[in-house]
């Protein structure tokens, strides 16, 4: 090797390889997911709220190297609109198990299903990754032969990128000790040799590593992709389900968006476990069936003609009426027609005037109201569910809602939702599940209802409220109070709906509730949300 100098150009021919490689090279990325600042302060920020995802990234990380790194991947590829991964080449060699479990995903038949519900969504995001946790345990622990030779891989190649900057060392020490001809020095020249040599060598070692690494990975990947199959299907029914609970409960995205994580995952949770968590679909139903009966409510508008009549309203005037004006010898018929109120105009019906003081929703809560009917659904959540699209109805018309839950005489439970201030979410599930048990009695519920209708009457002046009685259960009231109550109803004009929830009897013509009622009806199918279409047409 030594003994003769060598020129410059001659070893730097030699080095060209490495000298491409030589130098502060570039770290390899460690992040599968093509992620911005702002994609990476996303994360950052819902890692930092959910107490739950760094639970997960400290158990994972005990057990396996490079998870919070996985996390990261999972959280970005379900919230980045359109996620687009790294090539396989460009990784880190010791993140390829990553790069291929975030593929897996990425490519899983579930994966856009879960992605319609997490994509610029960073709590629904963290919930994805949490949903697919017990996925993510059991590929790892599948893939733990992949990831333990791909630690030797990534050692070998720095090896060999420190051997390449080595050539670079050795290349340039030897450029300073050049003569003006070129001619290097024996050990400076045989420097440079044992440089190259030894990042052949390197480069070789990282070959063999990478060789054989790729056949455990290979191994690791039916079971990355069955695993991120089920992974991806679990979460897109999470997601899904959790949306469907948040639309029943009429929580708005906009809601959702301002709520902070930690808030909005508790609100999550009280959905799922709640006394009316199984009744979610039939609450989302009767709030869309109610949402249609308004719409509906558009036939009897002002305007809808019903037939023709006589009069002097210009504005209905039938045509055949105004051609009389384009003739100059008749305009005096015109006008002598209008004049005598004769002329013929389209009849129209009005819509029918609704209540504008408060709605009042008196729900039943004693022990009866939990027995369940057809379909397994329990009375009380009938009713619930018709209370909670009674609240709907009344924000919609600017009205006041009170939820009034009665039983026994001595238990009662007022929920007041002015119409000038939110319906807080939280207070409309206090509201919904509350349940006081007992019996049951009609006069302290009524009596409380009639109240709020007198002190809204004297604030405010309005009259005509809405009560709706919703009950499973026939009772007593006494003379004098029915006395004192019919003289607050013609007082204060309100009007009085019963539902006879699950029980025919209580709906019959010589009941209790029938003679305090102004409408009446029974549901015997607690399945069937359109039993009550017709209060949303009228109230």
């Amino acid at each position: 090797m030594g003994g003769t100098p060598s020129g410059l150009d001659e070893l730097v021919g030699r080095a060209g390889t490495w000298l491409a490689r030589s130098g502060a090279a570039p770290e390899r990325p460690t992040a599968a997911v093509v992620a911005d600042r702002f994609d990476r302060i996303a994360w950052r920020d819902t890692y930092e709220q959910s107490a739950a995802l760094r639970e997960l990234a400290g158990e994972l990380g005990e057990r396996h190297d490079h998870t919070t790194d996985l996390l990261t991947d999972t959280f970005l590829a379900a919230y980045k609109v359109r996620p687009r991964l790294r090539e396989h080449a460009e990784m880190d060699p010791s993140r390829l198990v990553n790069h291929q479990i975030i593929t897996a995903l990425v490519e899983s038949p579930g994966f856009a299903e879960l992605h319609r519900e997490t994509a610029g969504d960073p709590y629904a995001a963290a919930m994805a990754v949490l949903a697919q946790a017990p996925a993510l345990r059991r590929i790892l622990e599948g893939s733990r032969d992949a990831q333990d030779r791909a630690e030797p891989a990534r050692t070998a190649q720095r090896d060999a990128e420190g051997a390449a900057t080595a050539v670079g060392e050795a290349l340039r020490q030897a450029a300073e000790e050049a003569d003006e001809d070129g001619t290097v020095p024996t050990p400076a020249a045989d420097a440079v040799r044992q440089a190259i040599e030894a990042a052949e060598t390197a480069e070789d070692a990282a070959r063999q590593a990478a060789r054989a690494a790729a056949p455990a990975l290979a191994a690791a990947a039916p079971g990355i992709r069955a695993a991120a199959r089920n992974a991806t299907a679990t979460a897109a029914g999470a997601a899904r389900e959790e949306t469907a609970l948040m639309r029943a409960w009429g929580v708005g995205s906009g809601e959702l968006e301002r709520m902070p994580f930690d808030e909005r995952a508790r609100l999550a949770e009280r959905l799922r476990t709640g006394r009316l968590a199984r009744w979610a679909d039939l609450i989302g139903r009767f709030r869309q069936m109610a949402d249609g009966e308004r719409a509906r409510r558009v036939e009897n508008t002002a305007g809808e003609l019903v037939g023709v009549t006589l009069g002097d309203d210009l504005s209905r005037v039938v045509p055949s009426e105004l051609a009389l004006l384009g003739l100059p010898e008749l305009r005096a018929v015109f006008a002598a027609r209008y004049a005598a109120g004769e002329l013929m105009l389209y009849d129209s019906q009005g819509e029918q005037t609704t209540g504008k003081g408060a709605v009042i929703a008196c729900v039943d809560t004693s022990h009866s109201m939990y027995e369940a009917g057809p379909g397994g659904v329990t009375r009380e959540a009938w009713a619930k569910a018709c209370a909670l699209a009674l609240l709907d109805q009344a924000r919609h018309a600017g009205r006041d809602f009170v939820g009034i839950l009665f039983s026994a005489a001595d238990k009662l439970q007022v929920f007041r939702f002015p119409a000038d201030e939110p319906a807080g979410t939280l207070r409309v599930l206090d509201f919904a599940e509350t349940f006081l048990g007992g019996g049951t009695s009609y006069q302290r519920p009524l009596t409380a209802a009639g109240e709020l209708l007198e002190a809204e009457f004297n604030d405010a002046a309005r009259t005509r409220g809405d009560i709706v009685m919703l009950t499973d259960d026939d009772c007593g009231v006494t003379e004098e109070w029915m006395r004192g109550w019919n003289e607050a109803k013609h007082r204060l004009g309100f009007r009085v709906f019963g539902v006879a929830v699950g029980a025919p009897r209580v709906g019959e013509a010589d009941s209790v509730l029938d003679a305090l009622c102004d409408n009446l009806r029974s549901v015997e199918d607690l399945t069937d949300v359109h039993a009550a279409a017709d209060l949303f047409r009228v109230i």
